[in-house]
């Protein structure tokens, strides 16, 4: 008895946490995350990028450029840590796979004995209803075919403020940027991060997301709507396990 109760509360452990978190969010919408320091996120590691081999800077009295230097006057675009960046994402990406395969085979085998030394007479004797000609005839076919389609389409226009958490040795810059827009109970958050140069931020302080290295952009929400467009758990368990 002890089992099977186990067995029956299983798939309410399972659903447990997730089923608690939705629970309290009845009659509210779910809530944003404060704002805080990327940096104290158990998830963020600083990022390690190959360095040229660094090289004394000369010292140079009574010049007006210095060593190093980008420009000949200070201007507003980001290139410290804690200054912000604007990223301007515009990706409209679409691609099409199609594939047609098919196989056919037919196969025809026979073995018979007609004249072995006389023992195709022996053969006879002992079984009447065989006829040494035709001991085996074989034959078989099979065929298959298989067709599939894949089409997507996905396009996100959008700009949004980064914080410069890393200067890396050689100039570039680390950016992580967090976003979320509340719209009644559906709450929908951006995540976006990667390294940048310097050179390419504008005069205005803005990037494209093309010129940003290891970019990683995450789209998503919670929420009612995305509650009911999601697969149970599971409907999902099953799509796993399931062989058919």
């Amino acid at each position: 008895m002890t089992r099977r109760a186990f067995l029956l509360l299983l798939p309410l452990l399972l659903s447990g946490c997730g089923a608690l978190s939705e629970l309290s969010n009845i009659g509210r919408p779910p809530p944003m995350t404060p704002t805080q320091n990327p940096t104290q996120s158990p998830t963020w590691r600083p990022v390690t990028m190959p360095m040229p081999t660094p090289e004394p800077a000369p010292t140079e009295p009574a010049s007006l450029w210095r060593s190093g230097s980008q420009g000949f006057f200070q201007d507003q675009r980001a290139s410290r840590v804690g200054d912000i960046v604007t990223v301007l994402v515009q990706m409209n990406d679409s691609g099409t796979l199609k594939n047609d395969s098919s196989a056919s085979r037919n196969n025809t085998d026979s073995m018979g004995i007609t004249n072995l030394f006389g023992f195709e007479n022996v053969l006879s004797r002992i079984a009447p209803n065989v006829s040494p000609a035709s001991l085996v005839n074989t034959n078989g076919s099979g065929s298959s075919g298989g067709t599939g389609e894949i089409q997507r389409s996905e396009a996100v226009t959008l700009s949004l403020a980064a914080t410069v958490t890393q200067v890396l040795p050689n100039g570039n810059l680390v950016i992580v940027a967090n976003q979320q827009v509340r719209v009644n109970s559906e709450l929908v958050a951006l995540t976006l991060s990667g390294v940048i140069r310097t050179a390419d931020i504008s005069n205005t302080n803005t990037i494209n997301d093309d010129q940003i290295a290891e970019e990683r952009i995450s789209y998503g929400g919670t929420g009612q709507l995305t509650t009911v467009q999601t697969p149970s758990w599971g409907q999902q368990l099953l799509n796993i396990i399931s062989p058919f």
